[in-house]
């Protein structure tokens, strides 16, 4: 108890903190008016007029194959509103010091000519653009949280879907990605993999004894070379169930698999369908989470796989966890959670992947008292939602002014590349400031509307919040 509540003055202090911006409306309606789009796994550019690998670009003025004007035209401008900034997905140098990786932030500017002497307020604001989209954020989505605090509500009869209301059996399967970039070493000297392993482990050794769990894992044959492609994309194995929890044959299970070739997501979650035909939505419960770090790489299409999933007799929760996935990854994840209606989660280290176990695990909790008829203590669920709210706030908060910062970094190193002057850089430092500002100041709006939901009228406010939420971006 003591530890919650020194979690809570600490977020509270943040809070206080980011309360002091400056609320200047002029300021703001200076700010781009033009609309945000979704990006890709090039946060800079649209995809559809890209022709080309702009890695190979060079700022050589004289290379018909390399406009850099061109490149400028196709820039996404800057969100202005809530909607447009938590759908747009990280830049390449999201989560990077501008300073630790000041050669590869120089060589993606100098793709850029000098700006002219006598810049007009369009050109400063393509500039700005695409300074921004090579370090934009992943912010957090209020509509995540929604959905969590939905699947947190498991087991309340006046929840509109069926999905959530407890049956007399449960199923849990998880389905991990074993291709080979989760072989990728993270910050604490251990693989993706490892730490994925010991998460799933030990969630699973606490879930009650009586529910069914599965393991499943893919892509963990051949290699990622073109030869042993076909190999691997049929690389899916149950390792482990549906059965009962045990230390033993999960462990032997888990030391089954290590990360070595492709990502066949598709083709596993048809085999998920399969198996859980034998588990129809009247008489259970079903749960799957799948934990991947990258983008489908074999045939199928997982976004329509994962709505057939859902939509299947056994009607499972499908929860998605993108693990220190990049932005296109992302894209492709969260496609498939709206497509399945179910939630969507980035979990950038393992502190954050077993934040996302230990809510399942304490709906498994709920479903062990409601077959003991124990009642649900919704005041202890309010408290939860009021934590989860602090801790989008937190994030927001801190992931914005990462971003800010590394903007105004990467606009001094486009000064000194030479493509804008000194008058030019205190202009585009002002109106980052102005950006800057802006999403600070969102962080409270969103903040307020989360508050006035409660779990007690989900079913009355989830419509109006999808609305607030997911207004288009675009007329």
């Amino acid at each position: 108890m003591l530890k919650k509540f020194c979690y809570v003055f600490s977020i509270i202090a943040v809070l206080i903190v980011t309360s002091g911006c400056n609320d200047n409306e002029e300021e703001n309606k200076a700010l781009n008016e033009e609309e945000n789009a979704t990006e890709h796994e090039e946060p800079i550019i649209d995809e559809k007029e890209t022709t080309g690998d702009n890695n190979d670009m060079t700022s050589q003025n004289d290379d018909a194959n390399t406009d850099s004007n061109d490149i400028l035209k196709q820039v996404k401008p800057i969100p202005t509103n809530i909607s447009g900034f938590i759908s747009q997905k990280q830049g390449m140098f999201a989560n990077k010091s501008v300073y630790d990786n000041e050669k590869e932030v120089k060589k993606q500017l100098k793709m850029l000519p000098p700006l002219s002497e006598n810049a007009s307020e369009k050109e400063l604001k393509k500039y700005l653009a695409y300074m921004y989209w090579l370090v934009a954020e992943d912010l957090p989505n209020p509509k995540d949280m929604i959905k969590k605090w939905e699947f947190s509500s498991f087991g309340n009869p006046d929840l509109p879907d069926s999905r959530y209301h407890f049956k007399e059996n449960y199923n849990i399967e998880v389905i991990l990605d074993s291709s080979g970039s989760m072989a990728a070493v993270t910050t604490v000297g251990k693989t993706r993999m490892e730490l994925a392993k010991e998460t799933i482990n030990n969630f699973l050794k606490n879930i009650p004894e009586k529910a069914n769990v599965s393991l499943r894992v893919y892509g963990h044959k051949g290699s990622g070379s073109d030869a042993d492609k076909d190999m691997s994309c049929s690389a899916i194995e149950q390792v482990y169930g549906f059965a009962p929890y045990n230390a033993n044959k999960i462990q032997q299970a888990l030391n089954k698999f290590s990360p070595k070739g492709w990502t066949p997501i598709a083709a596993a979650l048809k085999q998920s369908k399969e198996a859980l035909k034998q588990f129809e939505a009247k008489n259970n419960s079903n749960l799957i989470y799948l934990v991947s770090d990258g983008v489908s790489t074999c045939d199928g299409d997982p976004v329509k796989v994962a709505k057939s999933l859902s939509n299947s007799n056994a009607k499972p929760v499908i929860n998605i966890i993108g693990y220190q996935a990049d932005g296109k990854a992302q894209e492709q994840l969260q496609k498939m959670a709206e497509a399945s209606n179910g939630v969507y989660t980035t979990a950038n280290d393992q502190n954050e992947l077993e934040e996302e176990f230990d809510r399942a695990e304490e709906v498994l909790e709920l479903w062990k008292e409601w077959k003991e008829d124990a009642l649900q203590d919704l005041d202890a669920m309010s408290v939860n939602n009021g934590f989860d709210i602090m801790e989008l706030s937190n994030n927001w908060h801190f992931r914005s002014l990462s971003q800010g910062n590394h903007l105004l970094d990467t606009i001094n190193l486009a000064e000194e590349v030479g493509i804008v002057t000194f008058e030019q850089e205190q202009k585009l430092q002002k109106r980052a400031h102005k950006v800057n500002d802006m999403v600070t100041q969102l962080d409270g709006e969103i903040e307020e509307n989360l508050k006035n939901i409660s779990t007690e009228n989900i079913k009355k406010t989830k419509k109006s919040i999808n609305e607030k939420f997911n207004k288009q971006t675009q007329n």
